[in-house]
This record gives structure tokens, C-alpha cells and sequence, in this order.
């Protein structure tokens, strides 16, 4: 039995007992790597959650919408800011006040009045988006370690994929081997480009349409178990789906379709696009477009690269035949 994770080269040939014990070793680096990435996570949760909470900054409740709100939330935000700028008013006007007055004690009346309205200008709370509300006693703790194991299944993925690959490597081939290699270094990097994607571009504009849809209707109260689930559910589908590259490289390369066939394809291909935008979380029509635009662009970028890949190998063995 194997006492070391080494390279397992092809023409290697495991026992049984061999293969469990390689895939035991690496689980348990799997299970190392998530629970130190989760310990770094679960300190650092504060600035996660904040992380995930900035999205909702277009969310911020419109103390300018003073008679057409119906919402109590937006109705209170006005109020707030229009308390903040009479009490500023009124300052300034009880300084102007204090130095045109004779009498010492009238000054200082005055004085302690502007103070006093300077001080409540301080005190109304700034506008400022909605925050996740907790119902549950335990929900404030369940939703930090909820948003500390997602972080860190995201920060850990790298590693878990290359620990995947490694494991499955030996069954493939010296051909399929070349094929795979470049394959998969591919895939951290773009689930990653797909969370950023999703986190700069689709979370953000899919909140703000949600969140402010019909609200004038509505008490919006939005819970954190809900919105950390959508938030989380939107990046990870969304790192998934940038995936698209990966697959239809695959399939060129092993001669399962042809690029022809793909280009053929494209009205199916847009129909399937929006099918799957559909089923992912938010099936509002920003949400939906927000996925099916760049989902459109990685099927065509991957037409042109796999083009380009099958002219390369073509004239790659045009050249050695001659």
C-alpha cells in the first residue's frame, strides 16, 4: 500500500486497496484545507458578511421621496433627512442670533440652543441601505457560520479541484492527458471571473429591481437567511455557469462535436441559454439578463478559441507529415 501521495503515471496499475487508500489521503487534505480556510473565514466574518452586505447599497431607503412613497421605511428616511436639515437651520440661525445679542445671558441662551440643534443634526442616523433582519434567537449565529462556510468553500475550491483532477488523473490517457491538463487549470479561474462577474454585476442590479419593485405595497424587510441563500446561490450558479468554455473545449477536442455542428446550433443554443437563466435564483428580467449576456459571449468566445485550437492542430500535423 501506498504510504505516499505520489504522481500515478498511466501504465501504473493500483489495487483496489491501493485506490481507497490514495483517495482517503486526499479527502483528508480536502477536509484540512476547507476546515483551515473555514477557521480563517469564521475571524474574518465580520468583513465577509460586509462584503456580502454591499450589494445592497442601492437598496438605501430614498429620503427624496417625500409625498409619492407610501413605503413607512422611505416615509421615516424623509422625515429623518428633513429633521437633519431644519435642526442645521436652526443652529444657524440661533448663532446668528447669539451674535447680535447685548446681553450675556441671552447670548448664551442662544448659544446653548444652537448647540443643542447641532447636536440633534448629529443624531438623526444618515440614509443608508436596508441591512438582513434576524427573527430567530440563534439566526445571527447560524447566518455568520452559513456565510464562513460558503467563503470558504470558495477560497478552498482551487484546491479541492486540483486534488479532484489528481485523483482521476490516471485514468486518462497520454492524449486525453494533454487535452485535460490545460482543461482543467481552467476552471478555478473561471469560477472565479464568474463570482466577480456576478458580485460587480448581476447581484447588484437584481436587488436593486427586486428590492424596489412595487415597494410603495410593501413593508421590505429583508431576512438574512434569505438574502445571504439568494446572494450565495446567484455567485456559485454563476461561477458555474462560466464553466461553459471548459465543456465545449472538452467536447471539440475529444471529437464528440464539431465546431461546424456548434456554429449550426446557435438558435438552440440561445434557447438553452434562456432556459437556464430561467431556473437560476431571481427570475426576474434583470436577473435573467444579467446571466444569459455573458453566458452568450463565453459560448461564442469558445466557438472562436476552439476554431482556433482545431486550425492550430491541423497545421500542427500537416507540418509533421510533411
Amino acid at each position: 500500500m501506498a504510504t505516499t501521495l505520489r504522481p500515478i503515471r498511466p501504465e501504473d496499475r493500483l489495487s483496489l486497496v491501493e485506490h481507497l487508500d490514495e483517495l482517503r489521503k486526499r479527502l483528508i487534505i480536502c477536509v484540512v484545507v476547507f476546515a483551515g480556510c473555514f477557521g480563517l473565514c469564521l475571524w474574518q466574518s465580520d468583513l465577509i458578511l460586509d462584503i456580502v452586505n454591499r450589494p445592497l447599497e442601492k437598496t438605501a431607503f430614498k429620503s427624496d421621496k417625500k409625498s409619492s412613497s407610501q413605503d413607512p421605511f422611505e416615509r421615516t428616511a424623509a422625515f429623518q433627512a428633513q429633521l437633519r436639515k431644519s435642526a442645521v437651520a436652526s443652529a444657524a440661525s440661533f448663532d446668528d442670533l447669539a451674535r447680535a445679542a447685548e446681553d450675556s445671558a441671552t447670548r448664551q441662551g442662544y448659544e446653548d440652543l444652537a448647540t443643542q440643534y447641532r447636536l440633534l443634526a448629529k443624531s438623526v442616523p444618515p440614509r443608508e441601505a436596508r441591512r438582513p433582519v434576524t427573527l430567530g434567537v440563534g439566526e445571527p449565529f447560524t447566518a455568520t457560520v452559513r456565510i464562513a462556510m460558503y467563503a470558504a468553500l470558495l477560497i478552498a475550491l482551487p484546491i479541492l479541484l486540483f486534488q479532484a483532477y489528481a485523483f482521476v488523473l490516471p485514468a486518462f490517457s497520454r492524449q486525453e492527458r494533454k487535452i485535460a491538463l490545460p482543461l482543467m487549470t481552467m476552471v478555478p479561474f473561471l469560477f472565479i471571473a464568474g463570482v466577480v462577474f456576478a458580485y460587480f454585476m448581476v447581484l447588484p442590479n437584481a436587488i436593486d429591481f427586486l428590492q424596489n419593485f412595487n415597494d410603495d405595497n410593501f413593508d421590505i424587510l429583508l431576512q438574512a437567511k434569505d438574502y445571504y441563500r439568494f446572494a450565495i446561490t446567484v455567485l456559485i450558479a454563476m461561477g458555474l455557469c462560466f464553466q461553459v468554455p471548459v465543456g465545449i473545449l472538452a467536447f471539440t477536442r475529444l471529437g464528440i462535436i464539431s465546431v461546424a455542428q456548434l456554429r449550426q446550433s446557435r438558435r438552440y443554443s440561445i434557447l438553452g441559454i434562456a432556459v437556464v437563466a430561467m431556473l437560476l435564483p431571481g427570475q426576474d428580467p434583470v436577473t435573467m439578463l444579467s446571466l444569459m449576456a455573458p453566458l452568450y459571449v463565453l459560448f461564442e468566445g469558445s466557438i472562436l478559441l476552439a476554431s482556433l485550437i482545431d486550425r492550430r492542430a491541423s497545421r500542427a500535423a500537416g507540418d509533421s507529415e510533411s
